[in-house]
């Protein structure tokens, strides 16, 4: 067997990449994935499994007359065989492309990761060892109370190595967990959900996500029909995180100081110190936060209007991007920092919001005089950029709450409303706490948020949906 066939670990996968190119600068990603699942229906395990993943992307730039190209080829299930024949597709890719907008000179100086050339780290089965015992209690607990709990719980590792021909040689391990329960009626006619993100299945109870559940679906006995129009609501930190992640995807500086976003200013330039809410409220991302830890450098498998493939290995600081209710930062690269002329603020791996609230929701609903209290969103779109107006649908319940108390269940909604609007009509703020995102658990789930009441959230037509 020749040395280069046994070239089978990823930081060695990495180098031999590097060695291989010919190129003028090269970047080299290998993304190292396990993952572990439980699935059950009806109160009972369907599924369960343990999948193995490798993604290697080869960043490949070339200096001209007219300035760097760049060319990226990523592909999955990478073997030491395929490893040339990857290197010169992207070198052949950067050839043939014009000068890159966004190019920069490949980054440089930061210390090695200690753990570079340690195996990559595996999630298994045994991430479910306290975990799987309390689902079967809390399935026979549905049971006898009458109730089918349905879901899945995942949990992922992915161990990512980025080297440079200008020297990096950086690792992150990030480990990323999801519970989603559903509890339905034997009719199916009512419908509740629960979620939760964690890193390692310990910090997660499924039975008292079904004693929750349970309370919902109790709510629920009673329906009562609503209109459309505009109601007093409360936010549940879940909703607000779908709402305020889709505010930051839109919250890029070129985009801004272009005049093609909610951020942008009439007659020109951008918000950056305007006053968004009457709340204390900062919103801050950071890769060292408790619970939410992401990666303290930039990973940029392609380059956008938020990311470049120039700035991988780049230090990402703790940033706040609304500070005491003023915008104080839009995401920048290096490149559009320079456009822009803003500072640098590469990107989130976690989103936090907080206004110094410490009430709970259930503290909250106590303090409702007349109002709604959502479950979730679903299924939500963008109407209109320049007002980052969005529309999508309730979804496993809304309660009418009245003097304090919850007194049944209504009908669903199509909204339509801005978060950022939001945040300025937003009336109060609850206790912070880490929730997941249910719209966008399959691409962001490291978020914490508060419970939010808006005076008159905008329901502007009844849907028939569950």
């Amino acid at each position: 067997m020749s040395s280069t066939n046994r070239i089978t670990k990823p930081h060695e996968i990495v180098e031999r990449a590097l060695e291989l190119s010919t190129a003028d600068g090269c970047v080299v990603i290998a993304d190292e994935g396990s993952s572990a699942n439980l699935r059950w229906a009806g109160n009972a395990l369907t599924t369960n499994g343990v999948t193995r993943s490798r993604t290697l992307t080869v960043i490949a730039t070339v200096d001209g007359k007219e300035g760097t190209a760049s060319g990226v080829v990523s592909r999955s299930a990478v073997t030491a065989d395929d490893l040339e024949p990857l290197v010169r597709a992207a070198e052949a890719a950067a050839r043939g492309a014009g000068p890159a907008e966004d190019a920069q000179q490949l980054v440089t100086g930061t210390p090695a990761s200690p753990d570079f050339t340690d195996a990559p780290a595996e999630t298994s089965s045994a991430v479910f060892a306290d975990f799987a015992p309390a689902l079967g209690e809390a399935f026979a607990r549905a049971r006898e109370g009458g109730r089918e709990l349905y879901g899945f719980a995942n949990h992922e590792l992915v161990s990512t190595y980025v080297g440079t021909s200008t020297g990096l040689r950086l690792r992150h391990d990030q480990p990323n967990g999801t519970l989603e329960l559903n509890a339905k009626s034997p009719d199916r006619q009512r419908s509740a959900w629960a979620g939760r993100s964690t890193r390692d299945f310990k910090d997660v109870d499924p039975t008292v996500l079904d004693a929750e559940l349970a309370v919902r679906l109790g709510w629920a006995e009673r329906k009562i029909d609503l209109p459309a129009g505009r109601y007093e609501t409360l936010l549940p930190p879940t909703a607000v995180a779908d709402l305020l992640i889709y505010q930051m995807w839109s919250a890029a500086a070129r985009d801004a100081v272009e005049g093609r976003t909610v951020f942008s200013k009439p007659g020109g330039g951008t918000r950056l110190g305007e006053k968004l809410s009457e709340l204390p409220l900062s919103l801050r991302s950071d890769p060292n936060a408790p619970g939410l830890e992401s990666a303290p450098f930039v990973i940029a498998h392609s380059s956008g209007d938020d990311a470049s493939v120039f700035d991988n290995g780049l230090p990402v600081p703790a940033t706040e991007w609304i500070a005491d209710g003023h915008l104080n930062r839009l995401s920048t690269t290096r490149h559009t920092a320079g456009l822009t002329g803003m500072q640098l603020s590469p990107g989130f791996g976690n989103l936090i919001l907080d206004a110094g609230g410490e009430k709970s929701l259930e503290e909250m609903v106590a303090a409702t005089e007349r109002g709604l209290l959502l479950t979730c969103l679903w299924y939500i779109r963008e109407v209109d950029p320049a007002t980052l107006l969005l529309t999508g649908l309730t979804r496993d319940g809304v309660y009418l709450v009245e003097n304090g108390q919850v007194v049944g269940e209504v009908n669903n909604f199509r909204f339509n409303e801005s978060p950022v609007d939001l945040l300025s009509r937003a009336s109060e703020a609850g206790r912070t706490e880490k929730t997941l995102p249910r719209e966008w658990s399959d691409w962001f789930t490291r978020a914490a948020m508060p419970a939010l009441r808006i005076p008159d959230f905008n329901m502007s037509s009844v849907s028939k949906g569950v």
